[in-house]
């Protein structure tokens, strides 16, 4: 009997993990047509549950520390007609002292992104019972003290509904959602 997609995508994904085991490395994510197989893969205990349709099938998984904050990042990437790529998709798990509330993750994202934090220009935003912030194509929330959870959509290419979207299919892995207090009925969308 054939191995289903998801099988395979899952045996791929398990025989890299143990490959890179003790090495430090990520392991490559499936290519292809498993790219949306890829978002509930977990990162950092997090899964996504929604892509955008038309999204790159470039995915790459990366850990970073910048300004005393780990970072682990799933990036999905397309490849242009005339050479070189563009990032679609972003989505950052950070953990740090630096992030300790809501006021000081927005003040460490500020300067991260090398932005003015008196003319950056937020709105509220609710992840749950979880506050955060949301800007063009940008939306982050404090799932904890020290735990903030960051998703960047290109708005040139999708419309602010699909940021949404996929901020709130970011959960907490094998949870079905984000420590939100709110009962999804074991439906993942």
């Amino acid at each position: 009997m054939p191995m289903g997609l998801t099988a395979r995508v899952l045996s791929t994904v398990l025989v890299f993990t143990v490959i890179a085991a003790g090495t430090g490395l990520l392991p490559p994510p499936p290519a292809g047509g498993a790219v949306k197989e890829v978002g509930m893969h977990e990162l950092a205990g997090f899964t996504l549950d929604h892509l955008p349709a038309g999204i790159g099938d470039q995915v790459t998984d990366f850990r970073t520390e910048w300004g005393g904050v780990a970072f682990a990042s799933r990036v999905w990437e397309r490849e242009l007609p005339d050479g070189g790529y563009s990032v679609d998709l972003k989505v950052n798990v950070m953990r740090g002292d630096r992030l300790a509330d809501l006021p000081a993750a927005r003040a460490f994202l500020a300067e991260y992104h090398e932005r003015d934090p008196a003319e950056w220009a937020l709105r509220p935003f609710r992840h749950g019972r979880a506050p955060g912030h949301r800007t063009d194509g940008l939306v982050f929330w404090l799932a904890e003290p020290g735990l903030v959870a960051e998703v960047r959509l290109d708005p040139a290419r999708f419309p602010e509904p699909e940021l949404t979207a996929t901020a709130l299919g970011m959960h907490r892995a094998g949870s079905g959602q984000w420590n939100s207090g709110q009962d999804t009925g074991g439906v993942r969308r």
